[in-house]
Formats: C-alpha cells, sequence, structure tokens
C-alpha cells in the first residue's frame, strides 16, 4: 500500500462465497469442545453469521483458504438448515499475506478468542522457524512471551529450532 491509498479494513469488503470454493489450513491450533460446537451451530442458526470467516485467495485454483473461521466454515459443511438457509454461501473477507503472516493471523484471531492445542502451536512455531522467522518475530506475531516461545520449543523436541542460539559455556 502506497503512502497515498487509503487502508480499507477488510471486513468492509465481505463476499459470498460457495462453500465448495473454501478449504481449511493445515495450520490452525484452535479447538472446539462438541457442546460448544452445538452452541455454535444454534448461534447461527438464531442469529445468522453475524461474522465473516477470514481467507487467503488461491488465484491458481480458484479456491479460498481459511485463515480464521474453520468452526464457522464447519457448521455451514454439517448444518442442513443453515446451508439450506444461507444458500450455500459463506461470508468471507479475504487478506493477501504469505504463509508465515497468515499463520500469525491465524494466531492473533484465536488467541483473542480462547485457548489453543498445544501440539498444533508447537507444530506452528516450528513451521515460522523453518520458514526462517526469527523468534522475535514469532513473539511479535503471535503475541508471546520469551518463556512462552521457549516451552513450545522445548516441548517440540526439534534441535533446529535452536540452531540460532548459542548454549556453549565460555572457557575461562
Amino acid at each position: 500500500m502506497s503512502d497515498g491509498q487509503k487502508y480499507i479494513s477488510p471486513a468492509y469488503t465481505v463476499r459470498a462465497v460457495p462453500i465448495e470454493k473454501i478449504q481449511a489450513n493445515a495450520y490452525n491450533p484452535n479447538v472446539v469442545a462438541p457442546p460448544e460446537m452445538e452452541l455454535l451451530e444454534l448461534s447461527i442458526w438464531e442469529d445468522g453469521y453475524t461474522m465473516p470467516c477470514v481467507c487467503y485467495y488461491l488465484p491458481q485454483e480458484d479456491r479460498y483458504e481459511l485463515v480464521d473461521g474453520f468452526h464457522r466454515y464447519m457448521v455451514m459443511k454439517t448444518s442442513k438448515r443453515i446451508h439450506e438457509r444461507e444458500k450455500g454461501c459463506l461470508p468471507v473477507t479475504v487478506i493477501n499475506k504469505d504463509l508465515s503472516n497468515r499463520m500469525a493471523s491465524t494466531i492473533r484471531h484465536n488467541r483473542a478468542r480462547g485457548t489453543h492445542n498445544i501440539e498444533l502451536m508447537t507444530n506452528i512455531v516450528a513451521e515460522l522457524k523453518k520458514a526462517g522467522m526469527s523468534d522475535a518475530w514469532i513473539r511479535e506475531s503471535l503475541g508471546m512471551d520469551k518463556d512462552e516461545l521457549l516451552r513450545l520449543k522445548q516441548i517440540s523436541g526439534l534441535a533446529a529450532l535452536f540452531a540460532d542460539k548459542d548454549f556453549s559455556i565460555p572457557i575461562q
């Protein structure tokens, strides 16, 4: 975005996308228990979709990959009454970011709402490190402190996550 352009938040450009053109991402660590999924289905039935899903557009496939909204997406896929009422379309906003920044967006959206599955969160940290993202970038982008990032790296058991650190004891 150049200095002369005005920023427009994605929420102002919601579009109705056929559910068949939407796919889940492979990195979402958010987990919702069955009772909450039932409540989400009821909420969408009673109130409609009040928040669009966030997606990244894959032009080569003419598909949309979820960044946020997996459980709202699953309600559309599993609830016949909602699918019919919504004519098979999900409200979507589109962001244009590379994979590492989409992962960070997913985490920010999720963390603002609740808890995460530790194993999946550890996998995301590993993927971001493999993509060359620094600890500082990961902490800042995912809203983590140093101790939380260290714990996730320790849980992973991947030596590669510590490759940029010097653990040698200086000889005196």
